[in-house]
């Protein structure tokens, strides 16, 4: 059996397929993403989803899916499924006999005596969706209808019939290019086999997306239906359709769909799967390269892109992206803080850590290249003293500074700077104002390094205004956070004192290269951490011995945001779980335990988003996954823990 199959069994149970999502992108932040069954539950779901610069960048839905019908000459049988209230219409899925996601997402009917494979493939770095349609076993000719349903519409919100769509289309050689609303590109829908294309413009109505209902969202729409190609067909016989944002060449659709399939990367084990899904965060997009946080719903984020950049490319060896993304990054600094999104309307420099992971990615980069220092200090010496100069003058957005003890003050009313970032009603969750314990790690981190970095490449008088910092934030860190009775780390420290709550944060003042805490508090920290807030799946954002904990996460998003960061557990912070375990338990204990998690990662692999990580599972056992079906930090620290013990084992 290969790695990532489903069989009829699971394919025709609606509650098992519905549950399971694929993704496949273009490498340049396109994506198509659907059930097994190919049935849309989510309004992000959609055979072409497209970040459109005309608008902003922002993703857009311009293909939804494609019905598809077997016309012999008794019967007609509708392969599609959709959801409506109260019902699924057509009920195409109890055909599906297979399933097999590598190399690319492949389904197989059976009517009959009538077998049909259908190949998706989004075509790399290109505005491409292919289909391939077999026809492998047929008694007799057969007729396929391929019946685009289009929606036009931004991925965060829903469409709906209208006389304002355009339903005027272009034609062009074996098929016909639609441009429903003014500012949209055309798309152009053709096959590469002689057949007819049927206009019978029509909206198809009320299609509901489960998820969205059950999230608390508005979850119905109708989609617009220009037409059906007809294609005649016989045992042995191949078809491919095509969307495209530019008229193609039909002669040249079975070269192209051979070629892109050989290029698909292996997903015949658990590292596979792991290294194609760390290659769908990053996107090339005319000069830049970004990290893409999450699928379906999350675009570019500059936090989260440096804490998942070394997992997704230097653990797999691949330093020269590594590069261009920090280059990229770099490039729209401003006053030593970066963007936390790429839109430009919303680029507010409200992220207070992630200027601080930039210098934990430089680590990990001179871990794979031990003779990198001189270049990394010529790239980035300049930035790094930039970001420490932001930090110290007190000109930072936000309020944030560095107090007179060493250690960083930052935040506003109403503001979340912190990776727990969840505001309800204009009011952050986990109000984290004041001196954040990660904050602090990070800070005394990238000062180490730098100093570290600077006296290597003999640069030691250009940083040495910070030369004593360090030590200043050495005297004062444990008095500010360290809660003796507990043996862990206040998560923040404010106006009125320190807050008390067993938070995960903590971990990285042990996890990062320059740990600020001494080895025998690590070792308590570290276990009140294993003993409150370590799962199989991550760590939990809040102890469940707290009275905010929230074990489940489920409803309309402010019930999900109340409970985002309040017990929630998130897989990301597991790398450096297991960078702190080891330091005070050694490999013998590390390693196992490792394992052990890893292996129910592996499970994952079935299960929501195929072949990936995602975002978050719920606090309580079994820990459902929830959020974002493929999130790329969770996918580069499960990559990070494989290395970690694959390198301690050999």
């Amino acid at each position: 059996m290969e790695y990532l199959t489903f069989n009829k069994e699971s394919l025709v149970n609606l509650e098992y397929s519905l549950n399971r999502e694929i993704l496949s992108t273009n490498r340049a932040g396109g994506y198509l993403s659907t059930t097994l069954p190919l049935c849309n539950t989510r309004k992000y779901h959609g055979l072409m989803v497209l970040p459109l610069p005309e608008f902003n960048g922002e993703n857009h839905v311009l293909l939804s899916c494609v019905d598809d019908k077997i016309v012999t000459h008794e019967r007609n049988f509708n392969l599609g499924i959709h959801k409506f209230p109260e019902k699924y219409s057509p009920k195409g899925h109890k055909y599906l006999v297979d399933f097999k996601y590598s190399p690319t997402p492949t389904l197989w009917y059976r009517v009959g005596n009538i077998q049909l494979k259908k190949e998706l493939l989004f075509v790399h770095n290109k505005e491409q969706v292919m289909i391939r349609y077999t026809v492998e076993k047929s008694p007799y000719p057969i007729k396929l209808e391929i019946n685009p349903l289009l929606a036009f519409r931004n991925a965060h919100a829903l469409t709906h019939a209208n006389l304002v769509a355009n339903t005027k289309y272009e034609e062009v050689e074996r098929g016909a290019g639609y441009q429903l609303y003014a500012g949209f590109p055309t798309l152009y829908m053709q096959v590469n086999k002689k057949c007819d294309w049927v206009a019978n413009p029509s909206w198809f109505y009320n299609v509901e997306y489960k998820e969205e209902v059950d999230r608390g969202y508005e979850g119905h729409e109708d989609l617009f239906m220009p037409g059906y190609f007809e294609a005649s067909l016989k045992e042995g016989d191949k078809i491919i359709f095509s969307a495209s944002t530019e008229v193609c060449n039909v002669k040249q659709f079975t070269r192209l769909f051979n070629q892109e399939t050989k290029r698909r990367p292996s997903k015949a084990s658990f590292e596979d799967c792991l290294r194609n899904s760390a290659s769908q965060f990053i996107v090339h997009n005319k000069k830049k390269t970004q990290v893409i946080a999450g699928y379906p719903w999350f675009g570019r984020w500059g936090r989260d892109t440096f804490i998942a950049l070394p997992g997704l490319t230097l653990s797999l060896g691949d330093t020269k992206t590594c590069l261009k993304v920090l280059d990229s990054l770099v490039g729209e600094m401003k006053d030593g803080m970066f963007p936390n999104t790429d839109l430009e309307d919303a680029t507010l420099f409200n992220s207070v850590d992630a200027p601080l992971w930039f210098f934990w990615v430089l680590q990990r980069y001179l871990e794979v290249d031990e003779d990198g220092s001189a270049m990394l200090w010529k790239k980035y010496g300049k930035t790094m003293m930039e970001i420490l100069d932001a930090y110290t003058n007190g000109k930072a957005p936000y309020n944030i500074q560095m107090k007179e003890n060493g250690l960083i003050w930052q935040g506003e009313e109403g503001y979340a700077l912190t990776w727990m970032d969840a505001v309800v009603d204009g009011k952050p969750v986990t109000p984290r104002r004041g001196y954040a314990v990660e904050i602090c790690a990070l800070w005394y981190n990238a000062l180490r390094f730098t100093l570290s970095l600077a006296k290597k490449v003999g640069k030691e008088k250009k940083v040495g205004k910070w030369k004593d910092i360090p030590s200043l934030i050495e005297r004062h860190f444990m008095d500010v956070f360290y809660v003796e009775k507990g043996g862990y780390l206040a998560d923040y420290v404010d106006e009125n004192g320190r807050n008390l709550d067993v938070r995960p944060n903590q971990i990285f003042a042990i996890s990062l290269p320059f740990s600020v805490v001494d080895p025998d508090r690590q070792r308590r920290i570290v276990d009140r951490i294993r003993s409150d807030l370590f799962t199989i799946k991550g760590l939990r954002t809040l102890s469940p011995s707290n009275f905010q904990y929230k074990g489940k996460y489920y409803g309309d998003q402010k019930t999900r945001d109340n409970a985002y960061h309040q017990g929630t557990v998130w897989p990301w912070l597991l790398g450096h779980f297991f960078a702190s375990y080891i330091k005070v338990h050694g490999r013998a204990a590390t390693i196992p335990l490792a394992e052990e998690v890893l292996q129910r990662f592996e499970d994952d692999m079935v299960q929501y988003g195929i072949g990936s990580i995602p975002e978050i599972y719920e606090g309580d056992p079994p820990h459902y996954s929830r959020g974002a079906i493929s999130q790329a930090w969770s996918v580069a620290e499960v990559i990070r823990i494989l290395k970690f013990i694959q390198k301690h084992k050999n």
